[in-house]
């Protein structure tokens, strides 16, 4: 075959496969939020869009699909083109709702590619300032002296926060009465004058309670010491083995090309690592998370599996 004629081929495969001669990307990327505006997951999706804008020179639009707890947008990610040009922005809520959501559209393992994590962050273990323990080692005892007289709190039935206490209590064997509310707001009220004995909320929505003396802050449920609420202890040293952390991560629909998905997984951890990024979450209770693609799978796979399993013995089920 003469020279003329091999040129003439390799034009040809090119005009086939536009996007194998395009340095990816080439037009806009759309990265969807299953949520409504103003929560974690939009402040994270907007402040990782213009970091990701600046490096590759084109707009990353924000769009906020929510809706039957996330799975509605999700499920718009799930049939997107694995192309990288659609991704999705969510946090660990979404583990809990598909342990208990059976129905949903979409494999919610297999349905997705883990591209990358972005920050992580504990709860703080509340108490209300009406009981007397001042640690969460006088928790525990005052707990178990009375199995089924106290109640805890949450934003909601199969929230992170139910999840999160329910694990803590099969872990401590303690016994408490759930008391589900409409959001954190009410249930920080409640805790804040006397209706709720305990409430395990995201650093935000309670630490300003905590230092303003209006709730009992008895620890963090990392781990190890946070960085994010550096005054309370780690749970695990009055509960060896219980822990917790709150997660956000992009995602993108499956079958994306494993050579793309590093791609983005590297610009996405060089976009969390600069220091003005640091800062928006450190604001909202949260540090870094850098992992690899196929450790983000892992995270997600063994979570729902986990919160399989405390939504069994707790009885947990969607509302």
């Amino acid at each position: 075959m003469g020279f003329a004629r091999l040129a003439a081929l390799a034009a040809a495969c090119l005009l086939a496969f536009p996007a194998l001669a395009q340095k990816f990307p080439a037009r806009p990327v759309t990265t969807i939020v299953p949520y409504p505006p103003g929560g974690s997951n939009d402040t994270f999706a907007r402040a990782l869009g213009r970091k990701l804008a600046e490096a590759w020179g084109q707009p990353v639009v924000i769009e906020n699909k929510p809706g039957a707890g996330g799975s509605i947008g999700a499920a718009l990610v799930n049939k997107a083109a694995p192309d990288g040009y659609t991704l999705m922005l969510l946090s660990s809520s979404f583990t809990t709702g598909a342990a208990i959501n059976p129905g949903w559209p979409f494999d919610p393992v297999k349905g997705f590619t883990p591209l990358a994590m972005v920050a992580r962050g504990p709860m703080v273990f509340t108490v209300a300032n009406k009981l007397p323990a001042k640690t969460f080692a006088e928790f525990l005892a005052l707990a178990r002296a009375q199995p089924g007289r106290l109640n805890y709190g949450s934003s909601g039935q199969g929230s992170t926060n139910h999840f999160a206490t329910e694990l803590l209590m099969g872990a401590a064997g303690l016994r408490m009465t759930h008391v589900p509310y409409k959001g954190m707001g009410p249930a920080t009220a409640d805790t804040i004058a006397g209706h709720i004995d305990v409430l395990v909320a995201s650093a935000p929505s309670i630490m300003q309670q905590v230092k303003a003396g209006k709730v009992r802050g008895l620890g963090v449920t990392s781990k190890g010491p946070s960085a994010v609420v550096p005054d309370l202890p780690a749970l695990s040293a009055a509960l060896p083995g219980y822990a917790f952390e709150l997660w956000w991560g992009v995602f993108a629909p499956p079958a994306i090309p494993k050579d793309l998905a590093a791609a983005l997984n590297a610009e996405i951890n060089k976009a969390i690592g600069a220091p003005d990024f640091r800062e928006i979450l450190l604001r909202e209770g949260t540090e870094p998370y850098v992992v690899t693609p196929d450790e983000a799978a892992r995270t997600v796979a063994a979570e729902i599996e986990e919160w399989k399993k405390v939504a069994a013995r707790a009885g947990i089920k969607a509302e």
